[in-house]
């Protein structure tokens, strides 16, 4: 009998297509794209592990998932054939054999997200599905001010979704940055995990701090009041992406890290 080998990938993928990244009846889903494509280069049905699951129309640059087959193949195949199989808006990056105990989820030691944000007084159109959008004018030092609020270990229960199934609330995110080029506001945040819509809605928090519309210390308001609904609505995914997964070195992965410029 062949032994069985654990293999890790990296993938990229639009979100805009699909019903977020879990397999899902009746709806396209990134993972059933790519089980379906995995399959057919292993010849047998193979099933994956995401590092964390994207929801509808948020990307990813970096996706990490895991896979145990006994179907010998070298990286190449699950690469370049992969991606044969796979539509476009969906490509592995690298594949990796791995050690019995890893695990894409419960491995990882903290993740990035990056959203991208368009402030221009006209909606976008050519890269609609791929920045977040607000007419409002924003005042990116505001913005830039407010975010040290969330650093550190918070409850976030006001900036999470009400069927987020996550046990505790309390998150610790490591560092939450600002920039501005060419009419489009970058967010970086960097955690040891996330919330169910906890970036979407300190995104649509930050839109109406950086539109005067709330004092730049209303970050830590919400955070004090524990309450969702007096937070901002919940923004919209098209310009949220996954962007690193970080693991213990001894797995050597290939990156950690991919910046989802436009």
């Amino acid at each position: 009998m062949a032994q069985s080998q654990r293999w890790a990938l990296g993938l990229e993928y639009l979100g805009d297509r699909y019903h977020g990244w879990q397999r899902q009846s009746g709806q396209p889903s990134v993972q059933q794209a790519l089980e379906e494509a995995l399959s057919s280069i292993a010849t047998v049905p193979v099933s994956v592990t995401a590092a964390g699951r994207t929801d509808t129309g948020v990307h990813a640059a970096l996706q990490v998932v895991h896979f145990e087959t006994d179907v010998a193949r070298d990286a190449t195949a699950w690469v370049r054939g992969g991606n044969q199989f796979l539509p476009n808006d969906i490509a592995v990056r690298w594949a990796q054999p791995v050690a019995d105990d890893f695990h894409a989820r419960f491995a990882a030691t903290s993740r990035k997200y990056v959203y991208l944000l368009s402030t221009r007084p006209q909606r976008p159109a050519l890269h609609a599905t791929r920045v977040g959008w607000t007419h409002w004018p924003m005042e990116i030092a505001r913005i830039t001010d407010a975010l040290p609020g969330i650093v550190g270990t918070h409850d976030f229960t006001s900036f999470r979704a009400s069927e987020c199934q996550a046990k505790s609330p309390v998150k610790t995110v490591y560092s939450a940055t600002a920039s501005e080029r060419n009419g489009v506001i970058r967010l970086d945040f960097h955690a040891n995990a996330f919330l169910h819509h906890m970036i979407r809605n300190v995104v649509g928090a930050l839109v109406y701090i950086g539109a005067n519309k709330q004092p730049v210390d209303w970050m830590s308001t919400l955070l004090a009041l524990k309450d969702r609904t007096q937070a901002a609505p919940t923004f919209s995914p098209a310009g949220l992406y996954l962007a690193g997964i970080d693991y213990d070195a001894r797995f050597n992965l290939p990156e950690n890290f991919v910046d989802p410029c436009l």
